[in-house]
């Protein structure tokens, strides 16, 4: 069955590899776009004297814990195998 899927997805890629390289590379429209230098007038606009402060994080515990049976329970499914 898996021999027959891999047949089937490998002929697909094929036929699109194909019909890909069929294209003709003279029919493709080629479009170019040049760009002038131009100056642009402006000014930089930010506030006067803006400080920021931010809040310490708190310290706290992780709330992530190792479970302590989990090696042992490992190697018990393993043995199952």
């Amino acid at each position: 069955m898996k021999t027959i899927i891999a047949l089937i997805c490998a002929c697909t890629f094929a036929i699109a590899a194909t019909a890909a390289l069929a294209q003709d590379p003279e029919t493709q429209d080629v479009t170019e776009y040049r760009f002038n230098d131009e100056i642009v007038p402006g000014s930089l606009l930010r506030p006067d004297n803006s400080i920021i402060t931010v809040r310490s994080a708190g310290k706290t515990k992780s709330l992530i814990r190792i479970r302590k049976h989990f090696i042992p329970h490992m190697l018990k499914s393993v043995e199952d195998i």
